[in-house]
């Protein structure tokens, strides 16, 4: 193990074991959501992964060290501190280097999940590619890591202020397979549906798990999509919403917003903008996914 890694306790014991770890971003609870809201949902989303039979594994940059696993002072601290970083592929040496706290995005997330050797991993909705791509050339490295680096992602599907199609376009190109559990169009994060229909549909955990313990026998590399739809009583209108975001990505573009900056503006915005309804349904859908990836992972560890 690399000297630059710390696991929890739990999480070392259950790698040791062979037994499922479920990795959390921190970048939803540093940039995501407000304080005291972040850590609530951090530790009921901990919950709901050791009430399905896995070792939650929430990520942040800490002291000079990659902590997989947080005690509940870290979780504080990360929540409710002044300029965490937000880090990506590009950011880890340096935050690490210079002993900020960092919080992970996906791709981050997907990376330290990696060298530890976590294969699962719940998020809220990947990043991919801007609207207005063609002008501003602003696409998430979130789609390069699920290109290369081996972790299944359990999402509500991309997010909504991006540009899905290209998203999936750019997925495609990288070989990343996208999943749809129960669902055969890709879900649009705050809601159930677009206009895109997935290749791949898989109607229970067991099937997901043995699609990805084949794609791990083949030796075949880069992430999976798992995409997991919000929950019918959660998701918000779809008109509604989607006359939100683009108000929101206006109010960006006016405002000169780009880059890693432009994710927590716009939901930050939505936010606002929803008075608070889509902040609610972020946090539900985020439990959802983890309540779904932990049985996906439970299922692949029986199969071993």
């Amino acid at each position: 193990m690399n000297h630059l890694i710390e696991l929890h306790p739990d999480v070392k014991k259950a790698l040791e074991s062979n037994k499922p770890v479920i990795a959390l971003e921190s970048t939803i609870i540093s940039h995501g959501m407000p304080y005291p809201q972040n850590v609530e949902m951090a530790k009921k989303v901990e919950d709901i992964v050791r009430e399905g039979g896995a070792v939650p594994a929430t990520i942040a940059i800490m002291d000079g060290k990659i902590k997989v696993g947080l005690d509940e002072a870290s979780l504080e601290k990360l929540g409710n501190s002044e300029g965490v970083a937000k880090v990506s592929r590009r950011d880890l040496a340096e935050i690490i280097a210079t002993k900020r706290i960092g919080a992970t995005t996906v791709a981050s997330t997907m990376i330290c999940a990696e060298m530890a050797g976590i294969k699962f991993f719940v998020t809220g909705g990947i990043g991919g590619v801007h609207r207005g791509v063609e002008e501003t050339m602003d696409i998430s490295a979130d789609l390069d890591e699920l290109g290369k680096t081996d972790v299944a992602v359990i999402c509500a599907g991309a997010k909504s202020i991006l540009d899905l199609d290209k998203t999936m376009e750019y997925l495609e190109t990288k070989g990343v397979p996208v999943i749809g559990y129960q669902t055969e169009v890709l879900p649009a994060f705050f809601t159930r549906t677009s206009d895109i229909k997935l290749n791949t549909v898989s109607e229970t955990t067991e099937d997901i798990a043995a699609i990805i313990k084949a794609k791990h026998d083949l030796k075949l590399e880069g992430g999976t999509v798992i995409a997991n739809p919000i929950l019918e009583s959660d998701e918000l209108p779809k008109e509604y919403i989607d006359g939100i975001v683009m108000e929101a990505v206006k109010e960006a573009e006016e405002n000169g917003i780009g880059g890693k900056d432009s994710t927590p503006f716009l939901l930050g915005k939505i936010v606002e903008k929803t008075e608070g309804k889509s902040l609610e349904a972020n946090i539900k859908l985020v439990y959802n996914n983890a309540k779904v990836g932990t049985q996906i992972a439970v299922d692949y560890f029986n199969m071993q």
